[in-house]
């Protein structure tokens, strides 16, 4: 394979285009850029134009096994290291990529379509605080003194598990990465990532970052589609964990593919989250808290958007108009320009599937839909994948917008009379990833929160993943946690005693 060294400059880049292009066709094996093996590629796409700005290497099972190998031998001198030690170098690609948010948050605007001021400058400053978090906590990869008998000494210790196989999505790619990188290798793993097929180029970015520090091959980033390389990659016999992020269909797919070789997987899956709003809420911070919570500024596309809130009947006509006259507040655009609140949809596969759904409910009786926002009047967007975002009000508990994920723009709103009654609406889903509630009397809010069948339940706030707070979720939303030192223990280490007889 043909090494590429120098493709991308060093100091950050103010230009988003010539970054992509210079990023185009490369994996990131071995800590170097290298093509494709097959010399494949497939296009990367603006949603918010239409044009394409980059090609993304097209991997296959070859390119998987290079990869793969190879982390595998880095693996081991990796694993030897003192664990703080390893957490002192993940610690310091931290501050790289601080250096780097804006460079990488445009990179992701240009790509996803997600807005740069609302979504991925944060997006990209969350990912440096997440290296931070995990980089500190080397030092805590403990074991333990049993107490079995007066004349042995018994023990346990935190050992790898070996090459962690990671498959990310498009939404929130750098985050998510972060999540499987960050800890992984803190604990002694190397690590392989498949990125996903619309969002490769700014994770491909951040690989190149960390090669600066990182030993090469303790990281390896894929590029391709699901069949041909992240089943490999999954299947690889030397993979030893897999950790994934998307849908419900795909998490059983990579859970029985696991389950073939008897390796244990953590599984982030999707969402129908509830938010639950009391009369006696503080009015104005719940309507705010709803606008976020909803992750529109993401267009919906976040697997803990509140696609279901529920509001007491006494308030429900009050907040369903300043809902509607907030979200016609925010702007939609250029995902690059600063003055934009709301990017667009990621791919037109993504559009169509979600103007379906909106069109089912508009044809429902009785159902209202309120379509917010304005479209962009700049020419040059005209073939951006933009979506005006829709609150829908008197759809009932059957209707496939309440009980599906859509990803996307799209809320349904519906009142309420009792707790308990509201309870069961909530729970009445096949998901279980998050959930809030918005009222000033705690009594309640933390009785219903331990009552609701979700992993992540906040009151009076609706704050998107953070560093040590786990996270994931029950039901059909997932298997195992993130985020946390309790994730990074349980999911990319196994315990071993080790026992000495002296007597």
């Amino acid at each position: 394979m043909l090494d590429q060294p120098h493709r991308t400059p060093e100091a950050p880049s103010a230009d988003p285009f010539a970054l992509a292009k210079a990023l185009s066709g490369m994996h990131f094996i071995g800590g170097r850029y290298v093509p494709a093996i097959s010399g494949k590629t497939f296009p990367v796409v603006n949603p918010a134009t239409g044009i394409q700005v980059a090609e993304a290497a097209e991997g296959d099972a070859a390119d998987v096994d290079a990869a793969v190998q190879d982390a595998a031998r880095a693996q081991k001198a990796w694993a030897k290291m003192p664990a703080r030690k390893r957490g002192a170098l993940v610690y310091q690609c931290a501050a790289l990529l601080r250096a780097h948010q804006d460079e990488l948050g445009r990179l992701i605007a240009l790509e996803t379509g997600k807005a740069l001021r609302t979504e991925s400058r944060v997006e990209a400053g969350v990912v440096a605080d997440i290296f931070e978090f995990f980089g500190g906590l080397g030092g805590e990869l403990k074991g333990e003194s049993v107490p079995f008998a007066p004349d042995v000494l018994s023990v346990t210790v935190r050992e790898p598990l070996g090459v962690v196989g990671a498959i990310i999505p498009w939404n929130v790619p750098m985050l998510l990465m972060a999540l499987k990188i960050a800890p992984a290798l803190v604990a002694g793993n190397a690590v392989v990532v498949k990125s996903a097929e619309e969002a490769p180029l700014a994770v491909l970015r951040i690989c190149e970052l960390l090669g600066r520090i990182l030993p090469p091959g303790t990281f390896n980033m894929l590029s391709g589609q699901g069949p041909e390389c992240g089943a490999p990659l999954v299947a690889h016999p030397l993979v030893k964990k897999v950790t994934f992020t998307g849908s419900v269909e795909t998490g059983k797919i990579v859970a029985r593919a696991a389950a073939e070789k008897l390796v244990p997987v953590t599984l982030e899956l999707g969402g129908k989250s509830p938010m639950i709003v009391f009369a006696d809420c503080d009015f104005a911070k719940t309507v705010s808290g709803a606008l976020t919570s909803m992750r529109f500024t993401r267009q919906g596309q976040s697997c803990t958007a509140a696609s279901r809130i529920y509001v007491e009947r006494p308030i429900f006509s009050a907040f369903v108009a300043e809902m509607e006259k907030a979200v016609n507040n925010m702007v939609m655009g250029d995902p690059l320009d600063e003055k934009t609140d709301i990017g667009t949809i990621i791919s037109q596969g993504q559009f169509d599937k979600v103007q379906a759904f909106i069109e089912e409910g508009k044809a429902t009786p009785g159902a209202t839909a309120l379509e917010c926002s304005a479209m962009p009047s700049d020419p040059a967007l005209r073939k951006g994948l933009f979506l005006r975002p829709v609150i829908f009000t008197g759809l009932d508990g059957s209707s496939r917008l309440v009980r599906e994920e859509i990803f996307g723009p799209v809320t349904v709103i519906q009142p309420f009379d009792d707790a308990e009654a509201v309870l069961a609406e909530a729970n009445d889903s096949e998901y279980g990833l998050a959930a809030s509630l918005w009222t000033n009397n705690l009594k309640v809010g933390l009785d219903l929160a331990h009552r609701l069948e979700a992993g992540l339940v906040q009151i009076n706030q609706n704050l998107v993943v953070q560093a040590n707070l786990s996270y994931g979720g029950v039901k059909s939303s997932g298997l195992g946690k993130e985020a946390s030192l309790e994730a990074m223990l349980e999911h990319f280490t196994h315990k071993k005693t080790i026992m000495v007889n002296m007597g």
